[in-house]
């Protein structure tokens, strides 16, 4: 089987379910166990709430401690969000491959941001684990990124890796 699917959102918090639910549906075909579809959605949620908070330091909709001041709405005085967020989603055989792009600030040391527990956003109670979350839930993780020019997350995972047992006849 082989098919794909590109998304385009609004980098708001309210976004990530929907992104985590649109993935989970497009790999229904595939007849994926619990275990993956639960893989794939928490890699999905990482990956796009990554663009958001630290891509486009957009922190509305997340929870702050004390003293922390929340970002302003970009969308100048329309309804829309300026800051985007893709998802590109491919199919090849039973071998999903996701991008999640954002066109934000970008990521100085990606060998630092993927150290587990390391986060540039701690006063936010962030828990330094996404990019861990990700390489342990998928089966391939690369990130690409450059200060100022967004970042692009690539994942893979194949679905349906149980063996399969033939009949004896």
């Amino acid at each position: 089987m082989n098919n794909e699917m590109f998304l385009e959102f609004d980098a708001v918090s309210s976004n990530e379910s929907f992104a985590r639910v649109a993935v989970a549906a497009f790999i229904s075909p595939l007849n994926p166990t619990l275990e993956e579809v639960s893989d794939v959605k928490t890699a999905v949620s990482e990956a796009v709430t990554n663009a958001i908070i630290h891509g486009y330091e957009n922190l509305e909709g997340y929870e702050k401690k004390k003293g922390v001041q929340m970002a302003e709405h970009t969308g100048k005085g329309d309804k829309t969000h300026k800051d985007k967020v893709t998802v590109y989603c491919e199919i090849t055989g039973d071998v999903l491959h996701i991008e999640v792009r954002d066109k934000g600030k970008g990521i100085e040391d990606i060998n630092k941001a993927m150290e587990a527990l390391y986060t540039t956003k701690p006063e936010l109670e962030r828990s330094g684990m996404g990019f861990a979350f990700m390489e342990a839930f998928m089966d391939d993780l690369e990130v690409e990124s450059q200060p100022g020019a967004g970042t692009k997350v690539s994942m893979k995972k194949k679905i349906g890796s149980a063996p399969w047992i033939a009949d004896e006849d």
